[in-house]
């Protein structure tokens, strides 16, 4: 199994990471992509690479609910951070309206910067769109030569159907294996076969069985997986083959 997208510099996960990396290496997982949300995290996710080479890859980027504190200027550190090998995608970025902290247009104008960062780099995109997926697209448009997958998906058929047709990624995490969720679990069920992708976006959105109970890691993608299994109809092994190789296509992971 691979997490797609995780938040291992999380103090909740960092704080204990050796014994994060142990129960996710029983569970069957063996690789993980930690998300960086603005540089400094940057900073401590590649750490973080460099100390586990076989187990760690990394995207960095700028969250858009951290996007008022930089400017398009300021994401010159990533670019110099982004040479480094174990940097696989630039991310997340994107537009947040469901929190709506931080004003629109600087949202906008930091997505479009990384966005031309990830463009000058060759390298994929984790996008984060909450609430906007039509505007999100929209600024796409203007990139149609990259990558993206969009993460923590939760929309609705007709979004996803959008997704598609622009020829990107689904990241499903915890929310498609809740009890109440049967609509989500219904677009999964519809989702073509070779654009999803597992995550957990720990330490948030811990899977049933453990929601509500746990800090959610790495581990746990293996609910997520199983979710998938059952509702493709796939046994576990398809599935973690599926899953694994959208993965590896996707970030171009060898």
């Amino acid at each position: 199994m691979i997490d797609s997208h995780c938040h291992l510099t999380d103090p909740r996960l960092l704080e204990q990471i050796d014994t994060v990396l142990d129960r996710a290496l029983q569970a069957g997982v063996e690789l993980i992509t930690t998300i960086a949300t603005d540089p400094q995290d940057a900073r401590l996710a590649i750490e973080l690479c460099h100390k586990y080479p076989d187990r760690i890859r990394c995207a960095i980027g700028i969250h858009p609910n951290e996007s008022d504190k930089y400017s398009p200027e300021s994401i010159d550190p990533l670019k110099e951070m982004a040479t480094d090998s174990s940097v696989i995608a630039v991310g997340e970025t994107g537009l947040d309206y469901y929190w709506d902290t931080v004003d629109r247009r600087q949202q906008h104008r930091m997505f479009e910067a990384q966005l031309q960062l990830a463009q000058e780099l060759h390298k994929p995109v984790v996008i984060h769109s909450r609430q906007a997926i039509t505007d999100t697209l929209a600024v796409l448009k203007y990139y149609p030569e990259i990558r993206c997958v969009f993460h923590c998906f939760t929309g609705s058929m007709s979004e996803a159907d959008q997704i598609i047709e622009s020829g990107y990624f689904l990241g499903f995490t915890g929310p498609v294996t809740f009890k109440k969720n049967d609509a989500l679990r219904e677009v999964l069920r519809k989702v073509p076969e070779d654009r999803i992708l597992i995550e957990t976006d720990g330490p948030y959105l811990s899977p049933e069985p453990v929601r509500g109970k746990k800090v959610c890691e790495p581990a746990f993608v293996q609910y997520v997986l199983s979710t998938v299994a059952k509702v493709k109809d796939l046994t576990l092994d398809q599935a973690d083959r599926l899953t694994s190789t959208n993965t590896r296509r996707f970030y171009w992971i060898e």
